[in-house]
């Protein structure tokens, strides 16, 4: 059997120097990152920043151009067929049989994965994801988040030990997000390690540590807490009249990296506190605004990110 030497059975991923091009461009730059076994890990960025390239090397299901690591105790790059058996990848496009109702789709899931009594396994897991009394429906026929739940029993089914969700929850309403993710955590606290990409926020505060990649570069990562304390990031939250107007006047000016609408206030960022409260000073004798020193939330965070990003990568 052709394992890693040394694999330390809490790491669940282990990877250093990960890069990747495609037709010249590249799309992962000297990625390195550990993933604990039972952790929810968020892969967040810009479309297009090399999320689902670094999540598929990171399981041996895409070979890097250079870099080494593993995956479950195998080799990244010698070991990827062993691998993508113990992988189960649950895609943004529902990829389920439509004409075939919810227990034949399990059930020739089971069938292909060669899982004992398949008929029975797919009976336990129709109980788990909540299917009951939907058995006979047709997988085309459901709705968004009872199709989400389907595909999330199918690619579980087979006791994965690593399961990769790209953006599962697009297009899917509220209840049925949380409902999700309340599931993901149980398989977690089951020892099941989760490699998710997402664009929405609350969902990356529902992750045990998350990434935050742009342009194939990653920028920050760690928990939640750890991420936004690194931003060294300062906020105020506005209310008043004409915060647009106020917005358009502060966009640019020293010590301001972001300002961004909340609702019904705005949010004024930087990462020289001196130099922010210099700017700011002068209009928080303005009775039309009112100032309040806040923790900055993860959202800002990421906008500041993405803000500079781009500017890198344009520039």
């Amino acid at each position: 059997m052709s394992t890693v030497a040394n694999h330390t059975p809490e790491i669940a991923i282990d990877v250093h120097g990960l890069t990747k091009s495609f037709g010249g461009r590249e799309v992962v730059h000297d990625l390195s990152m550990q993933v604990r076994r039972g952790t929810i890990y968020g892969f967040l960025g810009p479309n297009g920043s090399g999320k689902t390239t670094t999540i598929r090397m990171l399981c041996g299901l895409l070979t890097p151009d250079s870099g080494n690591g593993t995956c479950l105790g195998y080799d990244i790059r010698r070991d990827a067929d062993r691998i993508k058996r113990l992988v189960g990848y649950m895609t943004q496009r529902f990829s389920l049989y439509q004409d075939l109702s919810v227990r034949e789709n399990l059930e020739f899931v089971a069938r292909l994965y060669g899982v004992p009594d398949a008929r029975g396994a797919a009976r336990e897991m129709i109980a788990r994801i909540g299917l009951r009394g939907r058995e006979e429906q047709l997988a085309g026929n459901l709705s968004g988040g009872w199709k989400q739940r389907l595909a999330l029993g199918a690619c579980t089914l087979p006791n994965p030990k690593l399961l990769l969700l790209d953006e599962p929850t697009a297009g899917v309403d509220p209840k049925a997000r949380r409902d999700f993710w309340n599931e993901i955590h149980a398989l977690a606290a089951e020892g099941l390690t989760v490699l998710v990409s997402t664009h929405y926020m609350d969902e990356a505060e529902r992750c045990h540590e998350i990434a935050y990649i742009a342009y194939g570069h990653l920028l920050a990562h760690g928990t939640v807490e750890q991420v936004i304390a690194g931003s060294a990031l300062s906020t105020y939250t506005v209310t008043g009249d004409d915060l647009n107007g106020l917005g358009d006047e502060l966009t640019g000016k020293p010590g301001i990296d972001m300002v961004a609408p909340f609702g019904t206030s705005l949010h004024v960022s930087g990462r020289d506190k001196a130099a922010l409260d210099a700017t700011v000073a002068s209009y928080r004798d303005d009775p039309r605004w009112h100032w309040q020193d806040s923790e900055p939330s993860l959202e800002d965070v990421f906008i500041d990110l993405m803000g500079r990003s781009k500017d890198n990568f344009q520039g």
